[in-house]
């Protein structure tokens, strides 16, 4: 009984770990404006991001892991499209976490 007890305990911790936490690291970009995929048009103003795959209205926390800047974003677009790249910001959002001389930056991004 303890062996059965243990490995359900071990099953149920994984599948906790595995489902809680989307997290993913490279390279960020950023962008100046215009119409998004979602239809929304991104202004230069507004914490949005462009992600390939998830959904709109996603909320993401993306951290600047060189100087450990954060904010917290919402995808309104699809791409990047450039090899290395993980996600796409907002003017406005890469101001937040430092990134407008350097054009891209390393990140994390966090499902919120």
């Amino acid at each position: 009984a303890m062996v059965v007890l243990k490995l359900s305990l071990a099953m149920a911790l994984s599948s906790v770990v595995i489902g809680s936490v989307h997290a993913e690291n490279g390279m960020a970009s950023f962008y100046g404006g215009g119409k998004t995929a979602s239809g929304e048009t991104a202004g230069t103003t507004g914490l949005t991001a462009a992600h390939r795959t998830l959904p709109f209205g996603t909320k993401v926390l993306v951290t600047n892991v060189g100087n450990g800047k954060t904010v917290v974003v919402r995808i309104t677009d699809r791409g990047p499209y450039r090899r290395g790249r993980i996600i796409d910001v907002s003017r406005a959002a890469a101001r937040e976490i430092d990134m407008i001389d350097s054009g891209t930056t390393r990140v994390s991004v966090v499902l919120q």
